[in-house]
This record gives C-alpha cells, structure tokens and sequence, in this order.
C-alpha cells in the first residue's frame, strides 16, 4: 500500500477494485459467474469462430475464471467496529451497497496509515523509523497527503468486508465505487466517518420460457436456393464454360440474354416536387461489365429494361427498389435509371463435350466426370450451408425462450469479444498502420460500437447462456481428445502467424466451442425440424 500517494487510480468507478480484494478459486454452477474478463487485446482467439463455425459460448469449467471479489472460505481481517451495509437492487442484475464505516474502523486505519508513515518516512532531526510527534509529522508530509492515504487505507480494508454478503452471486471484476473520492475525504474529514457505495453485478436467474422448452423444439430453416447442390453445380459448369470461351462485339443487334454489356449506370429518386429529387450513389457505376446472364442478382426489371439496347444507345427507366432490398434505406424507392451501353460483346464459345474436360477440371477426362466433380463438392457447401442455417434457427428460437436480466459487465465483456473479432477480420483483409489501429482500438470506437449493436449483442449473450445452460442440464460430455487435438492445432497456428497466446485461454476457449458444438448437435437431434426453400 503507498500511504504517501496524493492519488488513488483504483477509486475510479469505471475501473475494477480486484486488486483491492483477496480471491480464491472455487467452483460455481451459474454460468454467469464464468465468463472470462480478458483484456482487449487478448481478444485474438475470438478467431477460432471461424475455423470452427460455432459461436462462442461462456466456459463452465474454468475455476480461476470463477474467483469472486471475496470467496467464502477467505479469512477476513478483524475490524474494531462491525460495518453497517444496506442492499439495493438495481437494474440488469445489479447490487448497490451502501456501506458505513464507524468512528472506531477510520480511527484504527488512521493510527496505522501514521505508523506506516513514520516507519517508511525521513523526517529532518529525526533518525529512521524512530517515533515522531504527530503534529511535526502531519506537517512534513502534508494533511492533504494523510487524509487521502487513510481513505484510501479504509477502503481497502473495509471493501472485502463489504463485500462478504454477496461472495456467492458477485461476477469477477464487476466492483465498482461510484462514490467520488472528493465527496469521502468532505465526510472523513468533517466526521472522521466514511460512507461509500459500491455497485456490483451478480449471477441473474435464468429462466425458461415454458420450462425446458428447448427439449421439444420445432424449428422452420429457411435456405436459400443457391445453396441447392445440383442448381450450384450446373451455374459452376456454366461459369468455366464461359470462361474458354471468347468475347466478340455485336455490330448487328440489340442486347440479349447471354450477352455482356459495358455500360455506365446512375439513377436518381422521382418525386413530383422536383427539389426533393436526389442522385442514389450507390446505385451508379461507371464501365460496368453487365453479364446478363446474372440478371437475377441486379434490380428486378433492370435486364428487362435493358433489353435491345445497342452499342452507344441511352436509356432512361423507372424501377422500384423491393421491400426486400439489402440496403434498407432504398426499399420501397422510387428511381429513375439511365443507362449508356458503351460496347456489347457475346460470347463465342467451344462446343461443351470431353475434349474440354481437363480444362474445365484439371485431371477429368470426360464431361460426366466433371460435371460429378462439381456435384460432390457442392453438396459439401450445401451440408455446411444447411447446417449452419440449422444451427442459427436453433439460436435465435432459444434466445426468444431464455429470460434472463443482462449484467452490464456481461454485455461488456461480450460486445468487446465481438469487437475484438470484427477487428481481427479487417487486420486480415487491411494492412492498418499503427495510427489507424490505435484509432479504432480507442475507447471511443469500442463504446459507439457497444452502443450501435446493442440488440445483436444481447441475442449473442442470451444464446450463450442458453447453450451454457443446456449443456450443464443435460450433463453433455464430449472427447478429451477432441480438446487436446484442437488447442494443438489452435497453438500451432498461432505460432504459424507468429501471435502471442495464453495457453490456459487458448484451452478454455476451444472447450467452450467444443461445449457448443456438442449442445447444436444434441438440440438437432431432438428437435422437429421442417426445411423450406426461399
């Protein structure tokens, strides 16, 4: 403890008190008291969700990541005075503890915050750790000084106490003093007393809506139909058949179907009151390759529009965005598209027989062969595809039976996991410099992204507790070896991309999406589940 220190970095409310509060580890059966309280930057093995395709999932084993502020069986030191601690629930599975601490506590703290002092201190015609008067004391160290090193010094020997009523419900690193340190030196120096309060979360209940409804679910999967193998693997064949072929200009006719157009395309909003009209920027495109073959992935009645235009030709035409366009700002707009057809091409190509087997797969020899090729690895997209429409339906049906009250910790913790992943993404697609990733690791970047995807992150979260819950409920188990053969290879790539890692974390994290593949797989295989293709 540094008694002569005139600031007190661990009385900020927005950070943590555990190095303020003995801890030990034991074992704890809600889930909640499991989730892990990683620095940001340790957040790299949010990764693993893409090798393994399952989100990830609270631990339920770890036992240091289990500790509380104040475990039960941590003798506490005795006080002269017992503390007087009122309870308040508070919003999202939240505590306050008001605590009042006595004349005869901030007196004992005080007469060894001087002791400390006197021992540690080197006052001019004193000898070392000698004793000296306190008012000679007070005046070579300052009263300002002392003062701050006794509140301090109570608060540090009062807060475990403080804490003993809610050991057992308390989440790791939730402690908060939201007292402001100015307003306990005013009551300290006034009453020679102290009054606090501290906010913590604590393990909510979980609850299921009906009770163990997640043993009877029936669940619709809505797939899209390019995921179909048979469709997937004849656009394929058609793809690399396209791509022997070779392009020649069209001198004689208007577009059809088959050909490609390099065209220039912007578009504006219609309204009777032309000063509301507006140019749409992500709807214009300059020397746009137009493969009208791939008609059905632009707007509805674009290629329709567009049909008989010729080489150097423009044309204007209205379109509605549909109600189900991916950019939601757009649906339901009303345009005015224009359109210049700089060049047409159609395609010129080789008749579609074995002799362009080996070109279209290398080592096929006939076309049925190729086309079996295409087929085979097509299903496998699909099983993958399927599975993982399976298992988001699955989520989202028990997140709307879960109930459960948020810890704002938890939300945190999460939201800053998925942060951590989204930005691990772009590292890997972008090239960021030390400035640009300082920038969106700042604090600022993380909070409008925990406040602009609020709603995603408590589904995440509810999922989580739910599969978490599941796999305790049902005493689901999966291979050790499976464990073992996972942090190896998790390990591995580690050092083949050269990143640090924390082995304990590395293992903990693999079992938990080792935990929730196992509950996908058993929800699958107990549910009632209906495919039907959009």
């Amino acid at each position: 403890m540094e008694l002569c220190s005139t600031t007190v970095p661990n009385l900020n409310p927005s950070r943590t008190l555990r190095s303020l509060l003995p801890t030990t580890s034991i074992s704890l059966s809600n889930p909640f008291l499991q989730f892990n309280k990683n620095p940001f930057n340790a957040l790299t093995l949010s990764s693993r969700q893409t090798q393994f395709h399952r989100p990830a999932f609270p631990s339920r084993a770890s036992a240091s990541a289990a500790s509380p502020p104040v475990a039960d069986d941590t003798e506490l030191e005795q006080l002269p005075a017992d503390l007087s601690v009122t309870e308040t629930q508070e919003p999202n599975s939240s505590l306050r503890l008001s605590v009042e601490v006595p004349k005869a506590v901030c007196e004992d703290c005080y007469t060894k915050v001087l002791a400390e002092f006197t021992r540690r201190a080197r006052v001019p015609g004193f000898q070392p750790g000698k004793e000296v008067p306190e008012n000679v004391l007070t005046a070579y160290i300052g009263k300002q000084n002392i003062q701050n090193s006794v509140v301090e010094a109570i608060l540090k020997r009062t807060l475990p106490h403080a804490m003993s009523s809610v050991t057992d419900r308390a989440l790791q690193d939730s402690v908060r003093i939201i007292s402001k340190f100015s307003d306990m030196l005013k009551i300290y120096s006034s009453t020679k007393k102290l009054r606090y309060e501290i906010i913590v979360d604590v393990a909510p209940e979980i609850k299921w809506n009906p009770e163990e409804g997640y043993k009877n679910l029936k669940i619709v999967v809505e797939l899209d139909n390019e995921i179909d193998a048979l469709r997937a693997s004849e656009q394929e064949l058609r793809h690399r058949h396209k791509s022997l072929g070779i392009l020649r200009i069209v001198t004689d006719r208007g577009l059809q179907v088959g050909d490609v157009a390099v065209i220039d395309i912007s578009a504006k909003t219609t309204d009777p009151d032309e000063s509301n009209v507006q140019n749409i920027p992500s709807a214009e495109s300059k020397d746009f390759n137009f493969d009208t073959e791939d008609g059905d992935k632009v707007l509805p009645g674009f290629l329709d529009s567009l049909i008989g235009i010729r080489g150097g030709e423009t044309r204007s035409f209205p379109l509605v965005f549909p109600d189900s366009w991916r950019q939601e700002h757009l649906r339901g707009v009303h345009a005015e598209f224009t359109v210049v057809c700089k060049e047409l091409f159609y395609r010129d190509l080789p008749e579609l027989d074995d002799s362009l087997a080996d070109k279209l797969i290398s080592g096929c020899t006939t076309l049925e062969q190729v086309k079996q090729t295409l087929l085979e690895k097509c299903l496998e997209v699909e099983k993958t595809a399927k599975e993982q429409a399976t298992d988001n339906a699955i989520l989202d049906q028990l997140c709307k039976m879960v109930e459960v009250d948020i810890p704002q910790s938890i939300f945190e913790e999460q939201g800053r996991q998925l942060y951590g992943s989204k930005l691990l993404d772009l590292q890997a697609k972008v090239k960021l410099s030390k400035e640009q990733l300082a920038a969106l690791s700042s604090p600022k970047a993380v909070n409008e992204f925990l406040r602009a995807q609020e709603g995603n992150i408590m589904t995440v979260i509810k999922q989580n507790v739910a599969v978490g819950d599941i796999f305790k409920r049902e005493n689901l188990q999966f291979p050790t070896e499976d464990l073992v053969k996972e942090v190896e290879k998790s390990i591995s790539e580690f050092k083949h991309h050269k990143q640090e890692y924390n082995e304990d974390s590395v293992k903990e994290q693999v079992q938990e999406v080792l935990e929730g593949a196992k509950v996908l797989e058993w929800l699958r295989e107990h549910a009632e589940i209906e495919y039907i293709t959009k």
